[in-house]
């Protein structure tokens, strides 16, 4: 099926024609809140360039690929998808590193009539055999990729403590750079603002837990007296 970028499409409904804007959307995933997915915006907006077409929404999930997908805001965008929309992801394991996952992602795509492409791998979804052949295979490339990783990780360490290599921090230790210092002062103004710790926790891929603590630490810094001075008072 080859991909189709019309804005409107003609539907039939009850013997009746109708108009309907079809949506595309690009989907973007990253696993942490620290990497970039600046690399997988960029490759999506020059296809959709290419093809002389605008995105109406992107979609950003800042997880692993391994959870579940109804648990992300893919499992959100699934559900809202109609008739002829379009899903442009930089590649098919964005989607899921899982197989059975990609699989069940793949056959609601079907099921909706949906347009996916994967703008790495040149893939075009079709109600086809040779295009559930195709995405069968990269996921199972992407989750044997997975697993050869998570196993070499665990032989490598394995051979460490085998060697007598004390592993990760030494006790009651505390690492010199925290993994939210890059955003800190996003962050920290967000707390400011009275987002909720729930949202910045879901924005920033950690605990509630970790959230509290970091800002703790670090509201009272003498960086931040200016900005809170001045958001205080917009407020009043």
């Amino acid at each position: 099926m080859a991909l189709t970028f019309s804005k409107y499409r003609l539907y039939y409904k009850y013997s009746k024609q109708f108009w309907r804007k079809v949506m595309i959307y690009a989907y973007l995933r990253v696993s942490t809140a620290l990497q970039d997915e600046q690399n997988q915006r960029l490759g999506i907006e020059q296809y959709a360039s290419r093809m002389g077409n605008k995105i109406d929404k992107y979609i950003i999930d800042k997880v692993s690929g391994v959870k579940d997908p109804k648990k992300r805001n893919l499992g959100k965008l699934l559900k809202k998808l109609k008739t002829g929309d379009t899903i442009l992801v930089s590649e098919i394991s964005r989607l899921s590193r899982r197989l059975f996952d990609l699989i069940e992602i793949i056959n609601t795509l079907l099921k909706k009539d949906i347009n996916l492409h994967a703008v790495k791998e040149n893939f075009d979804l079709g109600n086809n055999i040779q295009s559930q052949v195709i995405v069968f295979a990269f996921g199972l490339a992407a989750s044997i990729e997975r697993d050869l990783i998570a196993s070499r990780t665990k032989e490598a360490l394995a051979y460490c403590k085998l060697k007598g290599k004390v592993l990760g921090r030494p006790k009651g230790s505390t690492t010199k750079n925290h993994k939210l210092d890059k955003v800190k002062i996003r962050l920290i103004h967000d707390f400011i603002r009275g987002y909720k710790i729930s949202k910045l926790a879901e924005r920033y891929a950690v605990t509630r837990k970790t959230i509290i603590r970091y800002v703790e630490r670090h509201i009272n810094d003498k960086e931040f007296d200016n900005f809170k001075k001045h958001y205080i008072e917009e407020e009043l």
